[in-house]
């Protein structure tokens, strides 16, 4: 029997999970110190009030009580690996493996150089920073409603640190939800603002053209203000500070502008790179050779070309299923080919039913059809972790 350890139940831990399960000679254990699977992707609805925290929050222990074959979930907070004995140190126990996946994924990344940015700031890695943000923002939009001040001049205005992904979805849901209270109550709401910062050029760095100009456009027409090349030098209790000197107030801040490897990453005994992201060979595993694997955000992970790759959710997904089908390789002596990967296609919410995104890098699409491209995408993952939690879910029930 080969005891697989899986170290996070995110995107990647799960994917993986499900590539492995089935195999009778193989006990798997999932590790985790929360009892949930947060689905970070579709937090930007959550904090604008869209979606429901059922829609963010999968229970992992009803997902692996809805499989079948030998494996286990541990509650419980992985500190650091024992390489000796080949066992992983928690908190409360010791689990020992055979072959071992690092998943637990990124954390934000709080820069030394601003000035006040981790004391007046936080981030949306973690479903409690959600919960937090979810009420910040209803509470304020109650309060315009009932003409109560916030602030000196009466406006309410939301910073959004980070122009990637999360920070452009975030931004532009809010925007939206607002929108509708602007029909409503004209004079009330249109003295909210959204402001969106990035030290970069342009938003969504990296990304392709196309959903850049388009994205833009949108942000405008939802009335999201948009500082590029801007560098925040210090973050105060309602002001950001430039290094040009310039300065913006705000209400309250989501800081989205960076990620770091999570702190279980920082004990490991491996290489890394600048943000922490523990560095793998071809074949994902930390050392070459070694029983331990990394995927997802956690994870320095390039192509076949070298290309680094985004730490987005579909990369974690594909690293994993890599991963899980590398194991059983190993475990049947067979040869493990360098990972490689394709982008099937990148989608951008952008508040309400309009998105944008490409498929394939060549298929170009935009408004309701990308919506409900990103829709489907989104619902077919969950779908298939649903009837696992509902077969769970009955187990534990009639047990």
């Amino acid at each position: 029997m080969q005891n697989i350890v899986i170290i996070g139940g995110g995107y990647g831990g799960l994917r993986a999970i499900e590539h492995l399960y089935k195999r009778e000679d193989f006990h798997i254990t999932l590790i985790d110190k929360n009892p949930f699977h947060y689905m970070q992707t579709e937090a930007y609805g959550y904090i604008a009030g869209r979606f429901d925290i059922s829609d963010i929050a999968i229970d992992l222990q009803s997902f692996i009580q809805g499989l079948s074959g030998n494996i286990s979930f541990v509650q419980d907070e992985a500190l650091h690996i024992d390489k000796d004995s080949k066992e992983v140190v928690c908190k409360k126990s010791r689990v020992a493996y055979d072959y071992m996946i690092v998943a637990v994924g990124a954390q934000t990344n709080f820069f030394s150089f601003i000035k006040g940015l981790q004391e007046h700031t936080k981030g949306v890695k973690s479903i409690q920073r959600a919960f937090e943000f979810r009420q910040a923002f209803e509470q304020r939009i109650s309060a315009k409603l009932h003409k109560q001040e916030f602030k000196r001049d009466g406006d309410l205005k939301i910073a959004v640190a980070g122009a990637g992904l999360s920070g452009v979805e975030i931004a532009a849901e809010m925007a939206y939800t607002l929108q509708h209270f602007r029909k409503i109550l004209p004079h009330e709401s249109q003295e909210v603002e959204i402001s969106l910062i990035d030290a970069a050029p342009t938003i969504l760095p990296g990304m392709d053209p196309y959903i850049i100009e388009k994205t833009e456009k949108r942000l405008d027409d939802l009335k999201v203000k948009i500082y590029t090349n801007a560098f925040i030098s210090q973050i105060g209790n309602r002001d950001i500070e430039f290094k040009d000197g310039k300065t913006l107030s705000f209400d309250f801040i989501i800081f989205t502008a960076g990620i770091k490897g999570a702190d279980f990453v920082e004990n490991m005994d491996a290489p890394k790179n600048r943000i922490h992201q523990v560095m793998t060979d071809e074949t994902l595993r930390v050392c070459q050779n070694s029983a331990i694997f990394a995927i997802g955000d956690c994870a320095e992970i390039k192509d076949a070309s070298g290309k680094l790759l985004p730490p987005t959710a579909q990369v974690a997904e594909k690293s994993a299923a890599y991963v899980a089908k590398s194991i059983i390789k190993l475990v049947e002596g067979e040869h493990v080919a360098p990972f490689d990967v394709k982008i099937d296609g990148v989608f951008v919410a952008l508040g309400g039913k309009y998105a944008i995104g490409t498929l394939y890098e060549k298929i170009k699409v935009e408004g309701y059809l990308a919506y409900l491209l990103k829709k489907v995408i989104t619902r077919f993952y969950r779908f298939g972790l649903e009837l696992k939690v509902n077969a769970g879910y009955k187990k534990r029930k009639f047990k």
